[in-house]
């Protein structure tokens, strides 16, 4: 099972999201484990913040996190897992731009071999993956060439986790919009 929660900046879809994936662990899954695969880099002052922020949100929640920044594909887990990816947008930034990342010269065809295919690898490995990613694509601003690159992957990657998901959230204000 797959689920993808989006929503914009501060909409509260990773409250959403860790609840989600709490009462999936509880109701359907509760012999397995409830991980959390945190996707963000440290670089600087501010995603340190934002990371000890996360941290503190899902302490005492029963989550096992493990740190991967790019090849998610080489995290196992078993048919009685829930896998919360906490967030896709991370993902492929660090796929495109970290020194240690693969996405680099075919976005799309790069972005499915190592981005997507990993994702539904660990989806159907799992017993249900979570995946919170963002949404950048409707503000009406312009952006240079390199950010609309990584806009465009984002976009692909989320539209192949869209087509291959049980259940698509937007959560917008703190509010849950149903899509799929």
């Amino acid at each position: 099972m797959l689920y993808v929660v989006t929503g914009g900046s501060g909409s509260g879809k990773s409250e959403y999201a860790e609840n989600t994936a709490i009462k999936i662990h509880n109701d359907k899954f509760k012999e397995g484990s409830l991980y959390y695969v945190a996707t963000m880099e440290a670089f600087d002052e501010e995603s340190r913040k934002r990371i000890e922020r996360h941290r503190k949100m899902r302490k005492g929640k029963g989550f096992i996190t493990k740190e991967c920044a790019v090849e998610i594909e080489k995290n196992i887990f078993n048919k009685n897992d829930v896998v919360l990816i906490e967030c896709i947008s991370n993902l492929t930034a660090n796929e495109m731009y970290s020194p240690k990342g693969r996405v680099k010269h075919n976005l799309i065809e790069e972005s499915e071999k190592y981005i997507v295919k990993g994702i539904l690898k660990i989806s159907k490995n799992a017993g249900c993956v979570v995946a919170v990613t963002n949404e950048v694509f409707s503000d009406g601003c312009f952006y240079d060439s390199e950010c609309l690159k990584y806009i465009e992957a984002l976009a692909y990657v989320n539209r192949r986790m869209g087509s291959e998901a049980e259940g698509i959230r937007e959560i917008v204000c703190g509010i849950e919009v149903k899509i799929k």
